[in-house]
């Protein structure tokens, strides 16, 4: 057996039933730190060989978008990666654990969640050939809106990105020891300088190792729980008993935190805010080969997401089934969430060198592969929603230098908002940071106004099966991406939250569905008071016949009619110009669609040419 490095601090009191007490007897061994270093010297080898093969990152099109060359099983597995964040892998266990599997119920959402970007979205974004999903705001409205959507989505991912990468080093260090700031800056700046130097394939290809070591680590705990707890028929008899297997919650009301309707339509808004239109996905989408690729790698998204949302829960349940009852099943009681599974993972693998280092590995590859999404995404949409317009004539050189600075620059602002959030404290994890115009102030207000409101103090999450009540400290509620811990919801009878408390008490899984209803009711009525757009004004390739697919079996006129499509001429759409090809700085570029970019691009955003038909987009 490697020799093993105690983190426990001579200068500690130990007081019995503590929380030092608990957890003074984790420990690392020294294989578990060589695992966690081959984590981040694979993933930074990753990044260098990108960063001296191929093209070697000399065009923007091949740092941003890695040259539209992926297949489709990297991108799927880089697009779970990227959301598949820390702060899920230890957040849904605790979920599980604290309320039962009634949360599993969200992969429901993952059917429509996945199949409206698959067949709405990604055709729209991919024919049109954009690079930033904000592009798409410009052609459809107008700059301002591409604006105000590019600034809103650089706030929430800076804030995203370091609760990301702070959440479970924190954890780690409450339960074992591991130095804090030396686990934030190791991730931090591995994954800064691997995007910085290997660009989006890098970042996608690392994000297909960390995918592996993430299923792998989960994977590794609960076969170890299982054997522990006593085998599969002690845990489900457990489980069974302790009321951990819920059944459908049909209840109707929008402020219970977890039922059918809260995670299958809730979920549903969720899903599309991050698969559908996030502009580290649709990067994704348009890095693939051809727009069939693009549409399988999300299809292929979908028994990824069951299986990484199966592991978390059913960790949570051996979680359950290995403490309850037992005598130390108090030590939990001085642990928050996030800790509590991190001891559990301790607890369990303690005596197995290499395999703590594995979940330790697992934990940081989800950060990661989010934080790495998050520099990428956030250094194209700089670069072109907020530079490139005002600098139409910088050379692609330039270009792509300043795009590897910008994803720099974010990587080390992700380090200091990692030491803000750690000023603060938990309090800067809540509210929910999404939505646009109205949107964004509803989400605000409903957000700002749940905390405001909240009680104080833990709540007690009771078993009844002769478990003792767990005090689970701390709100960490945020309802940006897939934060997805939230407040422990209590067993005892309280009174029924009214007025505005009862609207504050929104289950954050409605946030995107209201936030979404907020924008399209908004625009609507203004849109209809100032005087709707003419269709000959609709940028062709923007809007999604959406009714006349649905009515494929109606006869053109009579859809016509039904869809209100208007025969405006023939005039050239993207699908009909003859295949064409262009260089860039020596390399030909070949679009899909057949059309030099720089012709696409005045077509797109200065012909006004009648197309076949218009019809009110999703």
């Amino acid at each position: 057996m490697s020799p093993s490095i105690p983190f426990s601090n001579s200068s500690r009191i130990l007081i019995p039933g503590t929380k030092m007490d608990a957890l003074a007897q984790m420990h690392f061994a020294t294989i578990d730190y060589v695992i966690f270093a081959l984590l981040l010297a694979s993933s930074m080898g990753i990044g260098l060989y990108y960063a001296l093969s191929g093209g070697r990152q000399r065009t923007t099109q091949e740092f941003l978008l890695a040259d539209r060359s992926m297949s489709c099983l990297p991108v799927s597995l880089s697009l779970i990666a990227t959301f598949q964040s820390a702060v899920a892998i230890v957040g849904v266990p605790a979920e599980i654990y604290t309320h039962g599997t009634q949360y599993w119920f969200i992969g429901c959402a993952y059917i429509l969640g996945l199949f409206i970007p698959a067949h709405i979205f990604i055709p729209v974004f991919y024919k049109l050939h954009l690079t930033s999903a904000y592009q798409y705001l410009e052609l459809r409205f107008n700059k301002p809106v591409r604006i105000c959507g590019t600034v809103t989505f650089i706030f929430q991912t800076v804030i995203y990105m370091a609760v990301c990468v702070y959440t479970p080093a924190l954890a780690l260090n409450a339960v074992t020891g591991f130095d804090l700031w030396g686990a934030v800056l190791a991730t931090g700046l591995v994954c800064t300088l691997y995007t910085t130097l290997g660009g989006l394939k890098a970042v996608i290809w690392t994000d297909v190792f960390q995918t592996i070591v993430m299923f792998a680590g989960q994977l590794a705990v609960i076969v170890v729980g299982v054997q522990q707890t006593g085998g599969v028929a002690e845990v489900w008899r457990k489980v069974s008993e302790g009321n951990r297997i819920s059944g459908i919650d049909l209840n109707p009301d929008p402020t219970v935190e977890y039922t059918f309707w809260t995670l299958g339509v809730g979920g549903v808004f969720l899903m599309l805010s991050l698969y559908g239109v996030n502009q580290a996905q649709v990067q994704r989408y348009l890095s693939a080969k051809t727009e069939r690729d693009a549409i399988m790698s999300c299809y292929m998204v979908f028994p990824s997401l069951q299986l990484a949302l199966a592991l978390s829960c059913v960790m949570g349940l051996v979680m359950f089934a290995r403490y309850c009852g037992e005598d130390h099943f108090h030590n939990l009681g001085v642990l928050s969430k996030n800790e509590m599974v991190l001891y559990f993972v301790m607890d369990m693998l303690q005596g197995l060198p290499g395999l703590s280092g594995l979940f330790i590995s697992c934990l940081f590859s989800a950060a990661l592969s989010t934080i790495s999404s998050a520099f990428n995404s956030l250094a194209t949409v700089t670069m072109e929603d907020l530079i490139k317009p005002h600098c139409p004539s910088m050379t692609e050189a330039r270009a792509t230098l300043l795009s590897k600075g910008l994803a720099c620059s974010y990587g080390l602002l992700c380090l200091a908002m990692a030491y803000l959030t750690h000023l603060m404290s938990d309090s800067v994890l809540q509210g929910a940071l999404v939505g646009l115009g109205s949107g964004l102030a509803m989400a605000f207000w409903v957000g700002i106004g749940s905390i405001v409101t909240s009680t104080s103090g833990g709540l007690a999450a009771v078993s009844q099966f002769n478990c003792t009540a767990v005090q689970l400290s701390g709100n960490i509620t945020t309802a940006m991406g897939t934060a997805l811990i939230s407040t422990a919801m209590p067993t005892v009878t309280h009174s029924r939250p009214m007025g505005l408390q009862r609207f504050y008490s929104l289950s954050f899984m409605w946030y995107s569905a209201l936030n979404s209803f907020t924008v399209v009711i908004t625009g609507l009525v203004v849109s209809f008071l100032t005087g709707p757009m003419k269709a000959e004004e609709v940028t062709p390739g923007t809007l999604y016949p959406l009714l006349g697919n649905m009515l494929f079996f109606v006869p053109d006129k009579l859809k016509q009619k039904l869809c209100c499509v208007t025969p405006l001429g023939h005039g050239p759409t993207i699908q009909e110009c003859p295949p064409a090809q262009h260089e860039r700085n020596g390399q030909a570029i070949y679009t899909e669609e057949g059309l030099l970019e720089e012709e696409r691009q005045s077509f797109l955003l200065t012909s006004h040419t009648p197309v076949v038909e218009h019809e009110t987009a999703l």
